[in-house]
C-alpha cells in the first residue's frame, strides 16, 4: 500500500510521516512501514540537476515548467521497481513525502493551466509507469503557516536554504490552491485533507 503525503514547503509532511510511522506499527495486520521521499537528492541524478537549477546553477532550465516537472518525474522513475513491490501489499506500508501530485501542483500553479495535471499524470503514470497511491494526503497547513516554518528551519540550519520555489511566496500560495482542488476533485484517486495522523489512519483501515 502507498500512502502519499503532500503538502507546499513548511507543511508539516515529515513530521506527520513520523507519528503515522510509529502508530502504523501498532495496527493489527501491519507487518511492514517504510518511508521515501521525493526528490531524493542524495540519490537520483536528475533529482541532483533538478536542485542545481533551482539554486541557479542549470542556465535557464530552471524556468521551464515542464522541463523540470521532466526532472522530478525521471528521479521517482528510477525508484519504480521498489514503488511497485509495495504497491501490491496491503500487509505493508510504504509512506512517501511527496509523489506524483506534488509535481501537478507546483506544474500547473507555475503555469496557470489546470491541463498540465493531466500532463503529468499521463507521464508519470502511463509513460513512465509509476503505481498510483492508495491514499493521497493533502496536509492542510495555510501557507502563512508554512512559510513561517520553513523560514524558521533555514535559520537554524545552514544545509536547510530555501531554494527558487521556496523563496516564491506566489508560487506557494498557487501551488496550495491547486492542491486543494485536487482533493476536492479527487485527482488521480482518493483524497482526504489532515494535520494530523487519525484520520490518515482510520483511512488506512478502509482501505484494508
Amino acid at each position: 500500500m502507498i500512502i502519499a503525503l503532500e503538502g507546499i514547503d513548511g507543511a508539516g509532511k515529515n513530521t506527520l510521516v513520523q507519528a503515522l510511522i510509529r502508530e502504523l506499527a501498532q495496527m493489527d495486520g501491519i507487518t511492514g512501514v517504510a518511508t521515501m521521499s521525493f526528490p531524493r537528492y542524495h540519490e537520483s541524478i536528475h533529482a541532483q540537476i533538478a536542485a542545481e537549477a533551482l539554486h541557479g546553477n542549470m542556465g535557464d532550465l530552471v524556468d521551464s515548467a515542464h522541463g523540470m516537472a521532466v526532472m522530478f518525474a525521471l528521479d521517482r522513475a528510477g525508484a519504480g521497481k521498489e514503488l511497485g513491490q509495495w504497491a501490491t501489499s496491503t500487509s505493508d506500508v510504504l509512506l512517501l513525502d511527496r509523489y506524483v501530485a506534488s509535481n501537478a501542483a507546483y506544474t500547473s500553479a507555475r503555469t496557470g493551466n489546470v491541463e498540465d495535471r493531466a500532463w503529468v499524470a499521463d507521464l508519470e503514470f502511463e509513460k513512465l509507469g509509476l503505481p498510483r497511491p492508495d491514499l493521497q494526503v493533502l496536509v492542510d497547513t495555510a501557507p502563512e503557516t508554512a512559510r513561517e516554518r520553513a523560514a524558521k528551519r533555514e535559520s537554524l540550519d545552514a544545509s536547510r536554504t530555501r531554494d527558487k520555489y521556496e523563496r516564491d511566496t506566489a508560487l506557494q500560495d498557487a501551488t496550495f490552491a491547486a492542491y486543494v482542488d485536487m482533493a476536492a476533485t479527487g485527482w488521480e484517486g482518493r483524497w482526504i485533507r489532515a494535520s494530523e495522523s487519525a484520520p490518515i489512519i482510520q483511512a488506512v483501515k478502509e482501505l484494508r
